[in-house]
């Protein structure tokens, strides 16, 4: 191109030229809003889902079996509907697993005013009879029978804690997981009393604990024993440790375990704190 003529179009060619780089540009460039979430990238947050408020009572669930399904100390549960040992419930009972709401309304209650006294008004002295004499004879008091040593009384520990059967553990206690600890063995395997106590539950109404046993220790203790092929105790029967309580077997999971779980005021803790090493 003459210089001539390049001096003449020379800035409406770079004006072009500059507008014709910034669109291209441009095509290329987002607005900066951030890196989309990966899918399911909020798995190992825990969800915090609402608390049941009450429970209706189905045929064969006891006062132990429900608070120990929702995690509750069955005394609490107990105190919440005024239901007093040995803790009878019915079915179609509503069981609340709240603190109930003060219907009462004490705190609204106002004291009413004492009737105000006349400080010059002197007492009336009563005529004194003679004192009767009583001629009924006394009754004698009438001895106590010594209750027999139950395994509840106490302060609420537990003596001594033993493996309810023997195999290798397979699974173990977790906070945030599994609630108790799993052993392997052989279908009809001897399952164990861990210790003293009665029954308060045996039955499969539990979900994804097949059939189950609860064993209240003491009024603080209670330990559980599920996925069992056969039960051989009822609810009331008084255990001690070591005794045969079931055959271990896969009800409600997919192999041949036991699931053994401890309860200390009605929350999990981990039974390696308690059996023996």
């Amino acid at each position: 191109m003459p210089l001539s003529i390049w001096r003449r179009f020379r800035w409406p060619v770079l004006v072009a030229a500059l507008a014709a780089s910034t669109g291209c540009a441009q095509t290329d460039v987002f607005a900066p809003v951030g890196r989309a979430p990966e899918p399911n990238a909020d798995k190992s947050i825990a969800v915090e889902r609402p608390a049941v408020a009450s429970h209706v009572v189905r045929a064969g669930e006891t006062l132990y079996a429900i608070a120990w399904r929702y995690g509750l100390d069955y005394r609490t549960v107990a105190r919440w509907n005024d239901v007093t040992a040995p803790y009878t419930i019915f079915p179609g009972q509503r069981i609340h697993l709240q603190k109930p709401a003060d219907v009462a309304g004490s705190t609204q209650a106002k004291a009413q005013p004492k009737p105000a006294t006349t400080a010059s008004a002197r007492p009336v002295k009563s005529e004194r009879k003679p004192p009767q004499k009583n001629h009924k004879k006394k009754s004698r008091p009438v001895k106590k029978s010594a209750r027999p040593a139950s395994p509840f009384d106490g302060t609420g520990t537990v003596k001594s804690w033993r493996w309810p059967t023997k195999g290798k553990v397979v699974g173990s206690y977790k906070r945030s997981g599994n609630k108790g600890v799993d052993i392997s063995g052989r279908e009809g395997q001897s399952v164990m009393a861990a210790a003293d106590g009665r029954i308060v539950y045996s039955g499969s109404g539990l979900i994804g604990y097949g059939e189950l046993i609860i064993i209240k220790h003491s009024r603080r203790f209670l330990s559980a024993y599920a996925h069992n092929q056969s039960l051989l105790v009822k609810e009331g029967d008084v255990v001690t440790g070591g005794q045969r309580i079931a055959s271990m077997g896969r009800s409600g999971t997919d192999r041949v375990k036991l699931h053994f779980e401890i309860r200390k005021d009605g929350k999990p803790v981990n039974p390696a704190r308690y059996l023996p090493k």
